[in-house]
């Protein structure tokens, strides 16, 4: 069955970095559009970052732009969100997700998910 198991949340002061990944097994991972989201506390799931398969393209939420990068390693089934410049209001837990359609802004359009990591960021 397909798994997506993401790794590398924590806590963190302001300003800090972390870097996520997500392993994927189960699926054809290069045949996928990959996405990360986020829910914090009393909020809505939310669209931050999303890479194609090829890794060619790469889209952001206007929040993270700047501060987030999206990257793939397709030889090893994974994908990366690498974060700096850490704020309070990126607290959340963050899902990857994965696509294999056009889409990869709308949660309800991906396949498969996580089942999260928690990122604390304390002011």
């Amino acid at each position: 069955q397909v798994q997506l198991v993401e790794s590398g949340g924590g806590l963190v002061q302001a300003g800090g970095s972390l870097r996520l990944s997500c392993a994927a097994s189960g699926l054809t991972f290069s045949s996928y559009t990959m996405g990360w989201f986020r829910q914090a506390p009393g909020k809505k799931r939310e669209f931050v970052a999303a890479i194609r398969w090829s890794g060619s393209s790469v889209y952001y939420a206007d929040s993270v732009k700047g501060r987030f990068a999206i990257s793939r390693d397709n030889a090893k089934n994974t994908v990366y969100l690498q974060m700096n410049s850490l704020k309070p209001e990126d607290t959340a837990v963050y899902y990857c997700a994965a696509n294999q359609g056009s889409s990869y802004y709308t949660g309800g359009h991906y396949d498969y998910w996580g089942q999260g990591t928690q990122v604390t960021v304390s002011s």
